[in-house]
């Protein structure tokens, strides 16, 4: 597994730190589980927090990369301006003109 990068690690810590409960949690993991995946226990804690991760994005709606930008931005403006370029490189990358990119993802914004 690889480590997560500067930002997204950044937004795992704050996630960790605003659910003490998940930390509790993963303090509590057994070697022997570990073991039997063939993971080290880091391993394998960070595979469950991962985990934890992408179910609180899929909660709120989100990819797990919109949640690494929610938790990272300095203000609300910041992430939803940030969120809106990573779109929409991604709707370039995929050749899907904007609107239609929106339609698709159920963005409310309007064309650039």
């Amino acid at each position: 597994m690889t480590e997560p990068g500067p930002q997204h690690q950044k937004a795992l810590d704050r996630f960790l730190r605003e659910h003490p409960e998940l930390g509790v949690e993963l303090e509590k993991l057994n070697p022997l589980a570990a073991r039997a995946v063939g993971q080290s226990m880091q391993e394998y804690r960070q595979k469950r927090l991962n985990e934890a991760f992408e179910a609180e994005a899929e909660r709120l709606g989100f990819f797990a990369w919109e949640l690494t930008l929610q938790l990272t931005a300095e203000t609300p403006e910041d992430f939803k301006a940030q969120r809106l370029e990573v779109h929409r490189e991604v709707a370039q990358m995929a050749g899907l003109d904007w609107p239609e990119y929106c339609d698709l993802y159920g963005l409310e914004v309007e064309a650039p």
